[in-house]
């Protein structure tokens, strides 16, 4: 079953829908032509379908090796990530200051669909780099950033995060490791970090690590901790690599999915790390990485999801079991296709309208990353606020519905799905963790309930709102796409009420805000998606009614309304769980469960 790069829908995502080209004057004049964009995102679907989707299979049956703290990843990954950097798909985004092709946030993150699809796993290596690199690149100093970021951008050198311990996840507070000041610039970093993606492997010969810690002395907590740069080698002062440093993989987690990346277990012990910014601001910096790391984990979530619904539709056109409920469609074959079942096509039009509008909804986020960059202060102010309030958002929601939407896809392979002789199942074991890393999807909408919305006064939630409704405002004339007008309408409304229920029971009682969190994010991402399939019916139903009679738009709009018919209306289920409060979830003791 060959994935397939959806080359035509992100560029009409991108041409056609966000209409990208008018915002170049606030990107220093960017080239976001058709032309430019829709050559990278066929290049791009073609790496992905002919490099990186054949070794995704042997990622998933050979995974890493570790001998010693020696880490080999699987047949033919290592040639795989080489022609990657060759091909420069590893520095699309990357400040052309330090080597970088200086494209837009949202043109790389278009390509990241493919390539994450196309493998989930192998898509963490360079995606972990870019998270790195950024971290280094807000808060280094112009030594480091110099020393390290171009051979992070060539994709000769690695990176990654480090923050989890065995004692904290979540609880960052709780970090042991510790840094010395070495009284040279330099600090000893030792301590033990795990669940490190990427923290060891074959791909490179330098691997940068971003380590939290707390140098000796520091107050405990969240501010006692600081932001290191530890790199697997040292690097001498012309750029060449050095002995050894003291960071070591101690050895390999067995996993339930991504085998094919190596998440490690690693020792720092005496490391020479260099501090990034000051010292007691390690979580501020870090959240340049963690945020980068969750828009990639919503992107990774989506992708999987529709990797999975395309191997369940050539499934469903394949497999032939009983007859149409309505008459034969197959009269020369024993059965007719799964295909003409209804329950089938609901579970493909679920996936499928996920799929199609988290897509959209994704490079409607990376525009806002890239338009913070904007010289307009306003127009970069307004994406600052929009990006601290849809993260969690993307990262949470795309990663729920993407796992969901593998779950219907190894449904409709039915018992096939469950055995390994289809892809159904790797998809599904894949997605299972995008939910848990990087932040787990309570803990997203505990920070969106908490610190997002209320944030500024939550002028980012009343910027969204206004920009709704001056889009429905703009185009609720045309009766065609009306249907997709009202049913934003209708879940803005819901998420106002929802809003408005948190300011009212929230303060006074913070479980209800803890108990309303899951729901209240969720109605926010059918909110989101029910904006961005409007935008999308919106461009389909004007290139109709311009004379188009290419079947995309009539397709798009046929799934667009299976989402406003189908899917918007679980807004207001949501709801009523939301306003229920916490009593039912606070009331029975703990020795009752």
């Amino acid at each position: 079953m060959a994935y397939k790069a959806p080359v035509r829908d992100l560029s009409f995502i991108l041409n056609d829908v966000l209409k990208v080209d008018r915002y170049a004057n606030h990107l220093e004049g960017a080239d976001l032509s058709r032309d430019l964009i829709d050559q990278v995102l066929e290049e791009g679907g073609k790496f992905a379908e002919e490099v990186i989707a054949p070794i995704n299979r042997v990622g998933d049956q050979v995974g890493c090796k570790i001998e010693g703290d020696v880490v080999t990843t699987p047949p033919g990954w290592k040639e795989a990530y080489q022609q990657m950097v060759e091909a420069g798909w590893t520095s699309l985004a990357f400040d052309p200051k330090y080597g970088g092709q200086g494209l837009p946030a949202m043109i790389a993150m278009a390509v990241g669909q493919f390539t994450a699809a196309a493998s989930a796993a192998f898509s963490m290596y360079p995606g972990l780099t870019a998270g790195a690199f950024h971290g280094i690149e807000a808060a280094g100093s112009d030594e480091i950033k110099n020393k390290y970021l171009p051979k992070m951008a060539s994709g000769e050198w690695t990176g990654t995060m480090n923050l989890t311990e065995p004692q904290c996840g979540t609880d960052l507070g709780m970090v042991r490791t510790k840094a010395v000041p070495n009284g040279d610039g330099s600090y000893s970093i030792t301590g033990q970090k795990i669940w490190i993606s990427a923290g060891e492997h074959d791909f490179a010969d330098n691997i940068i690590h971003t380590v939290l810690a707390r140098v000796e002395g520091a107050v405990p907590g969240i501010k006692g901790l600081s932001l290191f740069v530890v790199p697997k080698f040292l690097v001498n002062e012309d750029g060449s690599l050095g002995e050894r440093n003291g960071v070591s993989c101690a050895g390999l987690e067995h996993k339930m999915g991504i085998h094919g990346n190596a998440t490690c277990v690693m020792a720092y012990e005496n490391a020479k790390g260099w501090l990034l910014g000051e010292e007691g601001r390690g979580m501020n910096n870090m959240f340049v990485v963690m945020n980068e790391a969750r828009l990639g984990t919503g992107l990774q979530g989506l992708a999987i999801g529709d990797a999975a619904y395309q191997a369940a539709v050539e499934f469903a056109h394949d497999r032939l079991q009983g007859r149409a409920l309505t008459g034969t469609k197959n009269p020369d074959g024993p059965a007719d296709p799964i295909l003409v079942h209804p329950d089938v096509r609901r579970m493909l039009l679920e996936a499928k309208a996920f799929v199609e509008g988290g897509r959209a909804f994704i490079l409607w986020t990376a525009l806002q990353a890239d338009l913070q960059r904007s010289t307009d202060e306003a127009t970069a102010q307004k994406a600052k606020d929009y990006m601290g309030l849809i993260t969690p958002v993307v990262k949470a929601y795309l990663t729920d519905k993407g796992l969901h939407a593998a779950s219907l896809a190894l449904q409709v392979h039915g018992g096939s799905g469950y055995t390994e002789h289809f892809p159904a199942s790797q998809y599904l074991r894949d997605a299972r963790i995008t939910p848990i890393y990087e932040g787990t999807n309570g803990i997203q909408a505990l920070d969106l309930v908490g610190r997002k919305l209320p944030a500024n006064g939550g002028r980012a939630i009343m910027s969204w709102f206004a920009d709704i409704d001056a889009f429905v405002g703009e185009n609720g004339g045309n009766e065609a796409t009306q249907p997709f007008i009202e049913g934003l309408t209708k879940s803005k409304g819901t998420l106002q009420e929802a809003s408005m229920w948190l300011m009212q029971n929230g303060m006074q009682n913070p479980d209800n805000a803890g108990a309303a969190s899951t729901d209240y994010l969720h109605i926010f991402g059918l909110t989101a998606l029910a904006y961005v399939w409007a935008q999308m019916a919106v461009a389909s139903q004007a290139a109709i009614e311009a004379g188009s009679d290419d079947p995309f738009h009539a397709n798009k709009l046929m799934t667009g309304r299976y989402f406003v018919e189908r899917i918007l209306p679980d807004a207001r289920a949501h709801l009523k769980k939301l306003q229920s409060g916490a009593e039912v979830l606070m009331q029975m003791p703990a020795e009752a469960f």
